[in-house]
């Protein structure tokens, strides 16, 4: 994404959605692999704000609909998102971050929500990518923040975190992310896209393969009806295939680990 597409006038930028798909590898001990259809939302946190009080059609924003958006959902699960993404900024002393802010996430369908990982994406007024939090909620109802930030941080580059919060039985906590995010306006030859990938090297190399994507348009309430017809239980699809993936992960004999106390510290830095 270049400086040009991401530094917008924060009333001007517009809710999207992405319909695309994810993906999923594991090289070890036993090869397993997946890919799902899938649809999110990408929200300008900022120009959201900057409208408080205009409705956004076919998204409901701290209010019950079809689909929506709850706050506290995200970050310590107060009733301001961003209020808190700022907070965790300025905690890091990354005090640039003042331009749009890109939350990549599922909404709520039918009032249910489940959120393996969410990305926020924190320009500065330029443009210029300054910060990634990667959100991860876990199965057993705890959450933890990975805050990617420094002078290396950029679209298409590689970042890269130690993994210290729970998420399948069948991984230890131990190793490392790599993170690399990737998006493209509409003017690129491929359109405007988005693509997360997130790989989980351990001590014996790469062990996870995994990615979300999608292609970028806007977010209406015709679209929303549409992608509600075609796949009616997105967020509930999500638990079940983690559950079904799960027992074949089981049934060849992948080892489990047990799970083991939440960090101590709520986010990584």
């Amino acid at each position: 994404m270049n400086a040009a597409a991401a530094a917008v006038d924060p009333a001007q930028a517009q809710p999207l959605l992405g319909i695309g798909q994810v993906r999923h590898t594991r090289l070890r001990p036993v090869r397993h692999a997946f890919a799902y259809p899938t649809w999110f939302v990408m929200l300008p946190m900022r120009s959201l704000r900057a409208r408080a009080g205009r409705p956004v059609p076919g998204l409901a924003i701290n209010r019950p609909g079809l689909v929506s958006f709850q706050h506290r959902d995200h970050g310590l699960g107060g009733d301001d998102a961003l209020a808190w993404l700022d907070a965790l900024l300025r905690d890091a002393g990354i005090t640039d971050a003042d331009g749009e802010a890109w939350l990549h996430t599922y909404p709520r369908v039918w009032g249910f929500a489940f959120k393996p990982v969410s990305f926020w994406y924190a320009h500065a007024a330029d443009g210029t990518l300054k910060a990634v939090v990667a959100e991860v909620n876990n199965t057993f109802g705890e959450r933890h923040a990975y805050l990617l930030h420094g002078p290396r941080l950029a679209y298409g580059r590689e970042c890269v975190a130690d993994k210290v919060f729970h998420v399948s039985p069948f991984c230890s906590v131990q190793g490392r992310y790599r993170f690399r995010f990737h998006r493209t306006d509409a003017d690129s030859p491929h359109g405007a896209c988005t693509v997360a990938r997130v790989d989980h090297d351990n001590d014996e190399g790469p062990l996870l393969q995994t990615s979300v994507s999608g292609r970028l348009s806007a977010l209406t309430l015709r679209a929303v009806l549409g992608l509600c017809l075609r796949m009616p239980l997105l967020t509930l699809g999500v638990v079940a295939r983690i559950h079904v993936q799960a027992l074949r992960l089981w049934l060849k004999r992948t080892p489990l680990h047990r799970k083991p106390e939440p960090p101590a510290a709520w986010v990584s830095r």
